[in-house]
């Protein structure tokens, strides 16, 4: 199959790309390479990727590639809510106003995997699970944008949304602003990380198995189309003061400190079930606990030192 693969050089897609390539699929990336990121290098030898350096908002590009393709995989994105915060007009094109042009282009038989993030449930109820069906009240710029991009995919039918947990672990374009990611960095580097909101929940998801859960898609796509998934570590519905225990165990010296004045910016909060795609053969295979040792191994490689004396 020859899929176009939206945003392939991120964090997400840098991962996405070579089980793609190793599934024996055709795989062209549309990215812009804002980031200036080399992620894809290791894969420029196999004569089954072709790169396209471009913006997916250019409507002419968007649809030369996806008549190219047999199925589309968007991921193009101004990630999180502080970057959609800082560029609203960028972050509206781009993670909403560009689907139009793809869904224009694609024919109607033409699969296309989205993926939201459990960012939707906003901030949901102590206790109760998170399900496909618990209404989407997102709380931030970000979050309402991909809320109202899903629900576009999905109404153009022959779709399926991944509306993903948190994600964390190695991808060769590195990101240290993910929670997992980011405490982790803390507890190898620094030893410590004063929490705010110590209590606040969230789901969370290795990025390979991310992956996963798109070739799972794909490979389901009859079953699975026309439907939202939730994917994430069932057994990971964990607060941030849990998720520092759980690093804790690999790092005696972390220490950590629930702080009595100030607050989150980011309010979300949440638990969610994943047993909706759990039904249709899909669980993820890697454990939070080897997700941090393999970032504790990372971190001895990756130093965000750039202004640093020392």
């Amino acid at each position: 199959m020859k899929i176009l693969v939206t945003g392939g050089a991120g964090y997400i897609g840098s991962v996405l790309t070579p089980t793609l390539l190793n599934s024996g699929h055709e795989v062209i990336i549309l990215d812009n390479f804002m980031y200036g990121q080399t992620s894809l290098l290791d894969c420029c030898h196999n004569p089954r990727l072709k790169v396209i350096k471009g913006d997916i908002r250019d409507q002419g590009l968007v649809e030369t590639f996806v008549k190219k393709s047999d199925a589309i995989i968007h991921l193009a994105c101004i990630v999180g809510a502080p970057a959609c915060n800082k560029d609203p007009i960028a972050a509206r094109t781009v993670n909403c106003e560009s689907v139009f042009n793809i869904l224009k282009a694609r024919k109607r038989n033409q699969p296309i995997i989205y993926p939201n993030t459990n960012s939707g449930y906003g901030i949901g109820q102590e206790v109760i699970f998170c399900t496909e069906e618990t209404p989407l009240e997102p709380i931030s710029l970000y979050g309402r944008l991909k809320v109202d991009t899903e629900k576009e995919i999905l109404r153009a039918g022959n779709s399926v949304a991944l509306r993903l947990a948190t994600v964390f672990g190695i991808s060769p374009r590195m990101r240290l602003d993910l929670l997992v990611n980011d405490f982790v960095y803390r507890a190898v580097n620094d030893k410590f990380v004063i929490l705010f909101e110590a209590n606040f929940k969230r789901n969370y998801l290795h990025v390979r198995d991310v992956a996963r859960a798109f070739i799972h898609s794909l490979n389901n796509f009859k079953l699975m189309s026309g439907q939202a998934y939730n994917v994430g570590l069932s057994n990971a519905n964990l607060s941030k003061l849990e998720l520092c225990q759980e690093i804790q165990k690999q790092i005696p010296d972390f220490y950590f400190h629930e702080s009595e004045v100030g607050e989150d910016p980011d309010k979300r909060n949440y638990i969610v079930s994943n047993d909706k795609i759990e039904k249709t053969g899909f669980k993820p295979e890697t454990t939070l606990q080897d997700g941090i040792t393999e970032l504790i191994k990372g971190y001895q490689i990756i130093k965000s030192n750039r202004f640093s004396n020392v």
